[in-house]
């Protein structure tokens, strides 16, 4: 399928109501506008929905407030600072080869992002899956949240497998892997953890 446009799901034959409970969405729906509502450990209700192009300001919000640990976890690199192109490209995103969410909350009478996921297909059947959670909001399990719908709009695009490197340190990014309900294999190699995450 070449654009976003044609790729629909069938969110209802996908997401059982014993595991994802009260989704808020239609039966047929194109990815770039997909929407559902999650609540968190604290109570919040947040928002997980496609990332538009307008959520540049917020994105790169949540990537200054990061922590020196945070980032590095994330980008597996101290560098703080993105071009343009770099911004570009995890903000334009097809929803066919890259697919990315975004956890809003409603605060103040205003929306802030507080995290976000995405996976990209690096080749048939197989995607790389990559997380990040803002600071204060971490342990609420919204990484677990997001991977949960990534999961199944990565059935419904007929992938294989995802796959994810994780420093060996980052106990609660493993965990949110051992807890997915998928199969998985690890391998090591000098501090980092190879995570596949098999779908079928």
């Amino acid at each position: 399928m070449s654009s976003a446009a044609h790729f629909y799901v069938n969110i209802q034959r996908l997401l059982p109501v014993n595991l994802w409970g009260n989704i808020l969405m239609t039966s047929l729906t194109d990815l770039s506008r997909y929407s559902a509502l999650e609540t968190l450990r604290n109570g919040c209700v947040v928002e997980i929905r496609a990332i538009k192009p307008e959520d540049r300001d917020g994105l790169l919000k949540v990537v200054d407030s990061a922590s020196n640990e945070s980032f590095y976890r994330r980008f597996f690199s101290s560098k703080r600072d993105f071009s343009d192109k770099e911004i570009n490209y995890f903000l334009d995103v097809d929803f066919v080869k890259q697919v990315a969410l975004v956890v809003v909350l409603k605060e103040a009478r205003r929306s802030i992002i507080i995290g976000g996921g995405r996976y990209i297909v690096y080749q048939p059947g197989c995607a790389e899956l990559a997380f990040g959670v803002e600071d204060s909001y971490q342990g609420q399990g919204i990484a677990s949240a997001i991977m949960r719908h990534l999961i199944a709009i990565a059935r419904a695009a007929g992938l294989d497998e995802l796959h994810a490197d994780v420093l060996h340190g980052n106990i609660s990014m493993r965990k949110v892997f051992e807890k997915s309900g998928l199969a998985i294999s690890i391998t090591h190699d000098q501090g980092v953890i190879h995570v596949t995450l098999r779908l079928r």
